[in-house]
């Protein structure tokens, strides 16, 4: 399960996730996001008290980084010791800005 906490001021998007973001639940975040994303410029990810992240959970957040390339910046911050094991293992830390 997997809930999703959007918080918009300005031009600037804060996504907390909670629970498990896998190939059950990244359909639901990546439809979410997908809309929200009109004029945002500054895309935050809030992984506090996300639990764990499968490849699908990756591919979205590959997806998003793309968009925000073109129109801003994306951070994630919050990510726990697995998590943050993951994007090395996989190199994403060198494509995400990990806080």
């Amino acid at each position: 399960m997997l809930n999703i906490n959007k918080e918009k001021n300005g031009n600037a998007l804060k996504v907390k996730l909670e629970g498990r973001l896998d190939t059950t639940t990244a359909p639901q975040l990546e439809g979410e996001l997908k809309d929200a994303l009109d004029g945002v410029e500054k895309l935050e990810f809030d992984f506090n008290a996300l639990e764990y992240i499968s490849s699908a959970g990756l591919r979205v957040l590959l997806s998003m980084q793309k968009i925000m390339n073109k129109q801003g910046e994306m951070t994630v911050s919050g990510a726990n010791e697995d998590i943050r094991e993951i994007f090395e293992v996989t190199g994403f830390s060198d494509i995400l800005n990990i806080l």
